[in-house]
């Protein structure tokens, strides 16, 4: 009698189905030799059909043929639940030799999924208990998924895949294909279904592109609140809404708050974690359907959490990098991609860093390696510490002095949303990890969208860089957001 494995290999199910079909995923590559690609129909909340191609060892076909009698049939969220694991067992065991073919055809499973789901396909009925949550491979979203199981909820996990580039430190970077894979496997550990959204195109347009252009027009851009406000929540809550979830949770340290007008955001109990300047550009239609279960948490106990629950990602390090940073560094990423747009890029002692008084003290590789404030990477000794004072992008003249130079009392903000009036805007927060700074909004502008809004701070506030987030606060509350565009 054959084995499970030959039964697959003689007679493969779902073998050439969907081949022209638009929602594919495929795995394998170059390093193994073997190349699986899976398709999927979805039909609402049903894989209404599967198949696949592969090429390489029999094992990869088989795997192939397996996935597509698990999933053909079956409730989507069964489907997103599929292990390397479930792929082996179907086969009945695997070698160790050939047990990369189990996760060949478990990846392109999942990505097969995934793109059916961001192309809005999933269609399950609205379950008031279902709970979409947003996985990193963290500790902080996976407490936050621990926390809603265990408040009954059935939870659906979500990882978002950003940015790939094999320059990349894939372990540090929060949304590259590896930390994909790690999502994935936490999940499934967890008896989670899992779904990717592959949603690279996108942010390279909205935040990556972005990101190239402010510094060539020498501002200083944030790109997680940009990222925030502009890819990552959209496209989870629609995704939340095709799975019939009523909410989205996330491991953002951050509250949401009604003053009688609407939900506004707050920040967390923990301030050391607080990220509520991260959220700032979110709305009101955003924050009803949002719940972050760490809001009241300290990290300590988030971790102590993870470790009661045996989640193996208790004492993983946080990432410290911008997603498509990680193990590369600003500078080798504006040569990398930065042609054209960042035409002093690599051309070394390409401008003039000034004094300010105009005096040229040295010279630098280009301004887009500076922020206003900076003080380290200068190459300028004296008797006095110099900072970054000012960028000149025309010129790519780069004006240092001292830190009294720095202080700011008018911030012009463009760009800017107001959740209230104006005239309830307390303080301000000009960067990320700073404190927030008394002022007062000139005029009396009202809720709603504006090209300009003037500050006046009640102190100097130090490096105010433009392109800069420029948090508008009342007490603990986020009133509204812009751009930091000139500071005097």
């Amino acid at each position: 009698m054959p084995s499970l494995l030959e039964e697959h290999v003689r007679a493969p199910r779902g073998l050439g189905a969907l081949r022209e079909a638009p929602h594919q995923g495929a795995a394998g590559g170059s390093a193994c030799g073997d190349v699986l690609r899976v398709a999927v129909r979805l039909d609402g909340a049903t894989v209404a059909e599967a198949g696949f191609d592969s090429s390489g060892c029999a094992a990869t076909g088989a795997a192939g043929s397996a996935v597509v009698e698990l999933v053909e049939g079956a409730p989507l969220l069964d489907a997103a639940r599929v292990t390397p694991e479930a792929v082996a067992h179907a086969l009945g065991g695997l070698l160790p030799a050939s047990r990369h073919a189990a996760t060949l055809a478990a990846d392109a499973l999942h990505r097969a999924l995934g793109a059916a789901a961001a192309d809005g396909c999933a269609r399950l009925a609205p379950d008031s208990d279902r709970t979409l949550v947003a996985m990193s491979g963290g500790v902080d979203s996976a407490v936050a998924a621990r926390i809603a199981l265990e408040a009954g909820h059935e939870v659906v996990a979500v990882t978002l895949e950003l940015w790939a580039d094999a320059e990349n430190d894939g372990e540090r970077s929060c949304c590259s294909p590896r930390a994909v894979f790690g999502a994935r496997a936490l999940a499934h550990s967890m008896g989670l279904p899992h779904l990717t959204l592959d949603l690279r195109e996108r942010f390279r347009h909205e935040v990556v592109e972005d990101f190239l252009a402010e510094h060539a027009a020498g501002r200083t851009p944030n790109p997680c609140v940009r990222c925030n406000g502009l890819v990552r929540f959209d496209e989870m809550l629609r995704l939340a809404e095709s799975l019939g979830a009523p909410r989205l949770a996330t491991g953002h340290y951050a509250r949401i708050a009604s003053d009688g007008e609407g939900p506004l955001l707050e920040s967390a109990a923990d301030g050391s974690k607080d990220q509520s300047y991260m959220l700032s550009r979110l709305g009101p239609a955003e924050l009803e359907r949002l719940w972050f279960p760490l809001a009241e948490r300290p990290k300590t106990e988030v971790r102590e959490h993870a470790r009661r629950a045996g989640l193996a990602v208790a004492e993983k390090p946080e990432s410290q990098d911008l997603c498509f940073l990680a193990g590369v560094g600003q500078p080798a990423f504006f040569e990398r991609h930065g042609a054209g747009r960042l035409p002093v890029a690599g051309t070394r002692g390409s401008g003039e860093l000034v004094g300010t008084d105009g005096r040229v003290l040295g010279r630098h590789d280009g301004q887009e390696r500076f922020t206003v404030g900076q003080r380290r990477g200068i190459g300028l000794a004296g008797p006095e510490a110099l900072y970054v004072v000012a960028k000149d992008a025309a010129s790519n003249r780069v004006t240092v002095g001292p830190r009294s130079a720095l202080g700011a009392t008018r911030v012009t903000v463009a760009d800017a949303v107001l959740r209230r009036p104006g005239a309830r805007v307390g303080s301000v927060k000009l960067r990320y990890h700073a404190e927030a700074v008394a002022c007062r909004v000139e005029g009396d502008p009202g809720a709603g969208p504006h090209a300009c809004l003037n500050l006046v701070l009640e102190e100097a506030a130090d490096a105010v860089a433009p392109g800069q987030t420029a948090c508008l606060m009342d007490g603990h509350r986020v009133l509204g957001a812009g751009l930091v565009a000139r500071a005097e």
